[in-house]
């Protein structure tokens, strides 16, 4: 079937009436280990195909692994963030299977003697409520290389003229995050899987173990369904959807197998376990490859590595480098910088919480942080495609000129008009706010007497609108505050404007 083409579809409201959904979601996270899993080549994200290979990683006779210390300290880590007990004694296996871009003809991977194993990660709904999704496993193992189909109109196997294959990816290390069935979510099923993925992903990212780029391919989730019949308490056949790479379309692609198995079983079919593959453009999914059981994959010890055995102390010393939960955080600081629900979900959609937080440290207030780094730098991160902390390091702006800012601000010097246009020459690389504002000439007029002048004409000018707010209509003094303003030639504090107008008519 190619990607153009559509399946039946069972409305999304009578699936729920006649089947329970359950789930298992698998997450492959790349780790950020300067080298590969198990040799000494690099990890650098686009080089040159072919230019971060050696005998170990293409599987060249007589060459022997050895196992990333890093990468096993860091797959610690995450089995302890997820609250799951850490093997005494675990080892590697052969996964045997012939893929082209798998250069050993197996992975070496863990099988069932996983590093951590019978975990849990709490997750928060968009409506409040906590669902807990229990972990499985997570275990060890390696990246195989990455196939790119040429010529064809979809850049995948079918329609293309030619392949070629990239190495540089093969032997990266990987962690495999595989949940247990989730069961019990209903009509909330889509929604857990897109919040799991993303509090994972937020977990991972605060260990600073890869830099879960779903986009680049650094952490992809595996979405596995099957539906059974309402109240059967039985699993049905599931099938896996591979590689899907961000949050929206692991959402889109549960609820999307949820409404092609329904109309399959509602017709009186059987579903086929299969791989199938996510197609971003159209929201569908196509039929990859008959999904292997694991006794297809014909697991055995790996014979060149030694198993793996931390020691009990080791584990408690890195349990200790744990980071704060990043959903503890989160409510922490919302309640420490009196944000509401819509404010904190902004901040959180935008990526900004640290660059806050690191505003606040450095003496900035929550709601300037906020403000600054929500408004301008935002909008023109976002036409470049980059998140608001990428565009901001690559312009070399950070906490210090927010401070320095509302420091102008606080100071007098600045109103909000003068302050926006100080931040714009910042963001433009004129220099520190304060170069910008003297280079500019942006200074509050300070002479008092000059504003009064300047309130006293447009009260004079406006007799109808004095006579408005002399009767109550206090809301009218917007209106004199912009033409006191102009006279002002923009150079006054709107407050003290605002106090000043009312003390002459109220």
């Amino acid at each position: 079937m190619s990607a153009g083409d559509t399946e039946a579809l069972m409305g999304y409201d009578d699936v729920l009436a006649a089947y329970d959904p359950a789930l298992g979601l698998e997450v492959h996270v790349e780790l950020g280990t300067n080298t590969k899993m198990f040799c000494g080549c690099a990890t650098t994200f686009g080089a040159e195909p072919n230019t971060q290979v050696c005998p170990v990683c293409l599987g060249l006779p007589g060459a022997l692994p050895v196992v990333n210390a890093i990468g096993v300290e860091s797959a610690i880590r995450i089995g302890l963030a997820l609250n799951c007990e850490i093997a005494t004694w675990s080892r590697f296996a052969r996964k045997n299977y012939f893929y082209p871009d798998m250069p050993k003809n197996f992975q070496t991977s863990q099988y069932d003697e996983p590093i951590a194993f019978g975990g849990h990660l709490d997750v928060d709904l968009e409506d409040g409520t906590v669902f807990r999704v229990e972990i499985e496993r997570a275990h060890m193992e390696e990246d195989t290389g990455k196939s790119l189909h040429v010529g064809g109109a979809t850049g995948r196997i079918h329609g293309a003229t030619h392949s070629l294959v990239d190495y540089n990816r093969a032997g990266i290390p990987l962690i495999e995050i595989v949940t247990k069935p989730i069961v019990g979510a209903g009509e909330r099923a889509p929604d857990v899987a897109r919040a799991y993925v993303a509090t994972l992903r937020d977990l991972l990212k605060a260990l600073g173990v890869s830099d879960v780029k779903m986009e680049q391919g650094s952490m992809r989730c595996d979405v596995n369904l099957s539906l059974s019949p309402k109240g059967s308490g039985v699993l049905g056949t599931r099938t896996e959807t591979k590689n899907v790479n961000s949050l929206r379309s692991v959402e889109r692609a549960v609820r999307y197998e949820m409404c092609r198995h329904g109309a399959i079983l509602g017709s009186g079919g059987s579903i086929l376990q299969e791989t199938r593959h996510w197609h971003e453009d159209t929201g569908i999914t196509t039929s990859g490859r008959e999904k292997s059981d694991a006794e297809d994959y014909r697991y055995f010890p790996e014979p060149d590595l030694v198993p793996i055995a931390p020691a009990r102390d080791w584990v408690e010393e890195l349990r200790a480098t744990l980071p704060e939960p990043p959903a503890q955080r989160r409510k922490r600081l919302q309640a420490a910088y009196s944000y509401s629900d819509l404010e904190m979900r902004d901040v959180l959609n935008a990526g900004l919480l640290d660059l806050i937080e690191e505003t606040v440290t450095a003496g900035g207030s929550p709601a300037a942080a906020r403000k600054w780094w929500s408004g301008e730098v935002a909008r023109r991160a976002n036409a470049e495609g980059q998140d608001v902390p990428t565009y901001a390091a690559g312009l070399g702006v950070g906490p210090a000129q927010v401070v320095e800012l509302e420091t102008l601000v606080t100071s007098g010097r600045l109103n909000d008009a003068m302050a926006r246009q100080a931040w714009e020459g910042v963001l433009d690389g004129e220099g520190s706010p304060t170069a910008v504002a003297d280079a500019r000439g942006l200074q509050l007029n300070q002479d008092s007497g000059a504003l009064e002048t300047a309130v006293d004409a447009v009260i004079a000018a406006h007799p109808e609108v004095a006579e408005k707010i002399r009767d109550g209509k206090v809301q009218a003094v917007g209106a004199l505050i912009g033409q006191v303003m102009k006279e002002m030639k923009g150079q006054a504090d709107a407050a003290a404007v605002r106090e000043l107008i009312l003390a002459k008519l109220t």
